[in-house]
């Protein structure tokens, strides 16, 4: 009688021949177990053994036909006696029936002493040492064979640690080699995968100095071809004559032949990594070569892949339409077709978009449970809050006005996001709000990021909303104040007993508010102006210094529609998208290197008329970067030789508060004509009298800081221009320059520098909060809008995510949100 390993052994090897379809057996691989859990028991099998079987038969039917193979090896390792985990080591039995269940959750391998891991048929070794305690994906590098110390630090250097980062260490590309062609039809520059057969081989030396090359001539039948290396000479005693091999590379001319020199080369038996397929190329540091990584990817892919934990419910996949995560973590890495390829992208991709919506609407159901004091405010009150302005709002700005308004009278606090163009009065907004909150007798703080953009605001909210003779303004003087870092010591010491006493209402400054003496007595709005400066951590010591106070957060930067869905996401957001009344668009031109004259010349004809200029350097000083002009070598060069009538200024990063304040002040009175920069004037000055911005290496910035710069001039009654140079006259290079020639849309510019340039811009320090992206493209409105509806309905059905079958999820979410301290507003 057949002991029941033969008899299992059996039936695994008529599943293998059956391409592994589950029907080795009627009904399933899984109506074996009781009649072989009982043989076993008879036949004295290892217990270990035995559940791990009987755990590896549970999860076959659900796995797929591509998965299965490898099960099957686990099962034959097992049957010949070699257990994942040792004998002493506790053993899991998922399910002591016959029942299918989820596999994902029964079969938890532990790596094995050796697998016989079969690829595409031929089977392939993969050894894992036990030297070190296992831990599934969480395992550190070293449990894999040929993976010592040194090796082990190369690959951390690219961000490598666990079995866990090897999955997800994407390749950065792909060399299509999946069609094959005849060596007669192959055509110059073109990558091409060859089958052929070795005729003849030899070195000479050829070139001044002269260089050793190996030459190796194949044959397909149809034509020859040379094959050719420089100063190596191994291939000649690899590949001998008769040979038939799979050669993938690139073909060119060489002394009028074709050639393909440094080909990748396999014989015909091998399993095709690196030719005769789509062939994953992964990025590399010192010490590892592209081959090398490649088979290392392999192994641990085509084991571990299908053993990865799938935390997305079914029904969410389903809903969807995307890939298993197993079969797209495969896919992602060995691709069977562009099509399989495509999907794993969308897969992992959505991934990413959606494990970010879960983050950031749960940051946003959090926010909205706490509670805050209402602040009503009339309709009657807000329009005479509203009349007191010397113009008319513009009807986006009515929008947001009113917006808030709804948000400050709810009992929860407020998150809200203020964005709008260039000069389109975020400021105003903001102090309307403030004015709000004064009268229901609270406090408002507004932080900005640097002290020329806080005197500006502390300047235009005194300027609109205070006055110490008329009782309709909301505030007196003395109750908005400015502290910054340069602010005297007994000044500053006034400001926080007043603080402390309710009697200032509105304090603008800079991270000085965020200091421990500085303390509200009734804290009821946190603003924060050009918030992608700021970190979580800065944020939310000053939201602290409230209880539960309302935040509204402004940025200049119009923030593309995909973005405010993703990273804004946990944000209520307004828009202001139109300009005041009596706001000129900026002329914006193109002049190159050996047109600079012109542009001096232009600046000359402003200043006679009687504006002012600004010349900005997108460095400060030149250091070892002598090709590239700056701030302090330019300002003196045009002091000195090009306009020696004029007054010239320099402003940069590295000078102190006050003297920036000095140059500033001379410039907004004149005594200054041209104001010679770095971006430290991208946000916040408001020069009426400057009609001209010239941007010196224009090519080196992004659209949006571009439309900040310009947004510098163009804020009085004259016509405004803005000259871009670029450093080159590379057409191709400045070709994305074009755009800010053609439109002031700062939205639209916005999504094109989002398409261009990604994420970084927009984002500052927000992003800090999750795992950097590695397959999702933030510009991809349709699956951000794919991911953000799945995100929403399965908040809708489940609001505080406590269902046990999200376990898997939320711990996913948990761990992609890790880096971050959890507070992302």
């Amino acid at each position: 009688m057949p002991s029941p390993v033969e008899n299992l052994r059996k039936f695994l090897n008529l599943e293998i021949k059956r391409n592994c379809d589950n029907r080795a057996i009627v009904g399933g691989l899984d109506k074996i177990l009781p009649v072989w859990k009982r043989d076993a028991s008879l036949y004295n099998l290892s217990p270990v053994i035995t559940v791990q079987i009987t755990n590896c038969i549970l999860a076959y039917s659900d796995l797929s036909e591509s998965e299965r193979p490898a099960a099957i090896a686990d099962m034959l390792m097992l049957l010949d006696g070699k257990p994942l985990i040792t004998e002493n080591e506790p053993v899991e039995v998922v399910d002591s029936g016959t029942g299918t269940g989820n596999p994902s959750e029964q079969l938890k391998p532990i790596p094995p002493p050796t697998i016989n891991l079969p690829i595409r048929g031929n089977p392939q070794s993969v050894s894992i040492n036990h030297h070190e305690e296992q831990t599934g994906l969480d395992a550190p590098l070293t449990v894999l064979q040929g993976i010592g110390p040194a090796k082990a630090s190369m690959l951390r250097s690219l961000g490598m640690e666990t079995l866990e980062n090897l999955l997800y260490f994407f390749p950065r590309r792909y060399d299509d080699y999946s069609r094959l062609k005849p060596i007669n039809r192959l055509t110059v520059k073109e990558n091409v995968t060859i089958i052929a057969t070795v005729q003849s081989g030899g070195t000479y030396k050829r070139g001044k100095p002269p260089r050793d090359i190996t030459e190796i001539i194949v044959s397909d039948g149809t034509s020859p071809l040379r094959l050719i290396w420089w100063n190596q000479t191994w291939p000649i005693r690899t590949y001998r004559p008769g040979m038939q091999v799979v050669i993938a590379g690139r073909v060119d001319l060489y002394l009028g032949r074709f050639v393909i020199s440094n080909p990748d080369i396999e014989q015909i038996e091998q399993e095709h990594l690196h030719t005769n397929r789509i062939v994953p190329v992964y990025p590399l540091t010192s010490g590892l070569t592209q081959k090398a990584v490649r088979k290392l990817m392999y192994e641990t892919v085509s084991f571990w892949a299908p053993r990865a934990p799938e935390f997305l419910p079914a029904s969410i996949r389903n809903s969807a339409d995307i890939e298993t995560l197993p079969l797209a973590l495969r896919q992602i890495h060995f691709p069977d077709s562009l099509d399989t390829l495509d999907q794993a992208r969308n897969r992992l991709a959505f991934d990413e978009i959606f494990l970010i919506q879960l983050g950031v609407l749960q940051q946003k159901f959090t926010w909205h449970s706490l509670q805050t004091e209402k602040i009503n405010v009339s309709p009657e009150q807000l329009k005479h809050l509203v009349k007191i302005l010397p113009f008319e709002l513009t009807g986006s700005q009515k929008k947001a006005v009113d917006q808030i308004s709804l948000d400050l009278a709810s009992e929860h606090p407020m998150n809200r996001l203020l964005q709008g163009d260039v000069g389109s009065g975020k400021t105003v907004i903001a102090g309307l709000a403030a004015s709000i909150i004064a009268d229901n007798k609270s406090q408002t703080a507004l932080l900005a990021p640097t002290s020329i953009l806080a005197g500006q605001h502390f300047q235009t909210l005194l300027r609109l909303f205070a006055n110490d003779d008329n009782d309709i303004y909301p505030f007196k003087k003395d109750e908005i104040r400015l502290l910054i870092g340069d602010t005297p010591e007994p000044e500053k010491a006034e400001i926080r007993e007043k603080l402390g006493s309710g009697g200032i209402k509105l304090l603008i400054g800079t991270h000085a508010l965020l200091e421990d003496p500085v303390v509200f007595n009734n804290l009821k709005l946190v603003v924060i102006d050009e918030q992608h400066r700021f970190g979580v951590e800065q944020r939310s010591a000053l939201r602290r210094k409230g209880k539960n106070p309302h935040l509204l957060v402004m940025t200049a930067t119009p923030i593309p529609r995909s973005l405010a869905l993703t990273v804004y996401g946990d944000l209520d957001v307004a828009i202001l998208d139109e300009m005041p009344v009596g706001r000129i668009p900026v002329e914006t031109n193109i002049i190159y290197p050996l047109e600079r004259e012109r542009a001096y010349i232009f600046i000359s004809s402003q200043i006679k008329k009687g504006s002012q200029a600004f010349i900005v350097y997108p460095l400060i000083d030149q250091g070892d970067n002598d090709e590239f002009l700056s701030a302090v070598t330019e300002f003196e060069r045009l002091q000195t030789d090009i306009f020696t009538e004029y007054q010239l200024g320099l402003l940069h990063g590295r000078l102190k508060s006050d003297e920036k304040d000095q140059v500033m002040e001379k410039f907004r009175k004149n005594v200054i004509q041209i104001l010679v920069t770095t971006t430290v004037i991208e946000v916040g000055v408001d020069i009426p009298n400057a009609t001209v911005m010239l941007i010196e290496g224009a090519n080196r910035f992004g659209l949006a800081q571009l439309h900040q710069l310009r947004g510098r001039v163009g804020r009085g009654s004259e016509n405004s221009y803005c000259l871009l140079i670029p450093d080159t006259e590379n057409a191709i290079e400045n070709q994305r320059l074009s755009i800010m020639a053609e439109t002031n849309d700062g939205f639209l510019l916005a999504e094109k520098d989002l398409e261009q340039r990604g994420p970084g811009e927009f984002l500052g320090t927000r992003q800090s909060g999750y795992t950097p992206l590695r397959m999702a493209n933030l510009s991809d409105i349709r699956l951000i809008e794919k991911a953000r509806a799945e995100a929403q309905s399965l908040f809708e059905q489940d609001p505080t995510l406590s269902d046990p079958s999200l376990k898997p999820l939320i711990q996913k979410v948990n761990d992609f949100w890790s880096p971050g301290k959890g507070d992302i507003s």
